[in-house]
């Protein structure tokens, strides 16, 4: 009787430490959500070990990272407001939380940023073309020369070593990657992938607000930006938009378009009666003698 009490003593002492340490994960993250500009949840899906501690290294200055059981999550969640409890329908497998003073899409933006290249997969979809540049190689002559010429590369042997003469498209988008594409790619240390985490939603604490799928890319941003730009001037003009940078334009457009209502709206009589009338009223001016 006595040993029963003590083994269920010390099965009640076990739960109740785990508990403690349950509770105490939960306190945790609630005083993180407090003290955060945004709290996020992104997928670590199919990111290598090495790779995920490389982008924890590189966040560590603006985001903390934490990996934990949904059911904490969704605890510590559970104690503020309905907005971030949003959040909870979107804590699935494989994922990691992030807190940072940061704001949500400055967060997204970094992400992206700290991308890890990994090397090609036999199998895997190209999500764009992937070329291999014209230039030298460390490959010396031997298989790797049928490799090459297998997918459509020109090549010549220079000082013992391989150099392909003009870059060509191995994979096109889109296309899954063969057994002598991804090998090539191995031995030429082409990396086409990047693994990072992926943004699923994010909490900003100042504006009370989830954001769903924040995707920034701040070169693609950019580039869309100049293509804008560039465009815009004609854009603004074919509406007639009128501003400091249209207006020249806009005057110019308005005189060419009176110049040819004129001379569509102008009888040719008319043209004629006014050249009449200045030879009459030539010939009726008295000449000084």
């Amino acid at each position: 009787m006595a040993k029963e009490k003590i083994t269920k003593g010390k099965k009640q002492l076990k739960e109740r430490k785990v508990s403690e340490s349950k509770l105490k994960a939960v306190d945790d993250i609630s005083k993180l959500i407090k003290t955060s500009n945004a709290i996020m949840i992104a997928s670590i899906k199919g990111i290598p070990s090495s790779q995920f501690q490389d982008i924890r290294k590189k966040l560590r200055n603006d985001a903390i990272i934490l990996i934990a059981k949904k059911i904490t999550i969704d605890k510590a969640l559970d104690r503020g407001n309905d907005s971030i409890k949003g959040l909870k329908n979107h804590v699935k497998s494989d994922y990691a939380l992030l807190f940072s003073k940061l704001n949500p899409f400055e967060l997204a933006s970094l992400l992206s940023e700290n991308r890890s290249p990994v090397k090609a997969k036999i199998g895997q979809e190209a999500v764009e073309d992937i070329v291999v540049d014209a230039g030298p190689t460390d490959l010396v002559p031997g298989p790797a020369i049928s490799e090459l010429g297998s997918l459509g590369l020109k090549i010549a042997i220079e000082d013992g070593k391989i150099n392909i003469k003009e870059s060509r498209a191995i994979v096109k988008k889109g296309e899954k990657i063969s057994e002598a594409a991804a090998s090539i790619m191995n031995k030429l240390s082409i990396k086409p992938f990047a693994v990072g985490f992926e943004p699923i939603a994010a909490y900003d604490t100042n504006l009370n607000k989830v954001y769903v799928g924040i995707r920034v890319n701040k070169k693609q941003t950019l580039e869309e930006l100049k293509l804008a730009y560039a465009r815009s001037l004609g854009f603004a003009q074919g509406i007639d938009y009128i501003c400091k940078g249209t207006i020249v334009f806009l005057l110019a457009k308005a005189q060419s378009h009176k110049i040819a209502l004129e001379k569509i709206t102008l009888p040719k009589d008319t043209e004629k009666k006014e050249e009449n009338s200045t030879e009459n009223i030539s010939e009726a001016a008295p000449q000084n003698s």
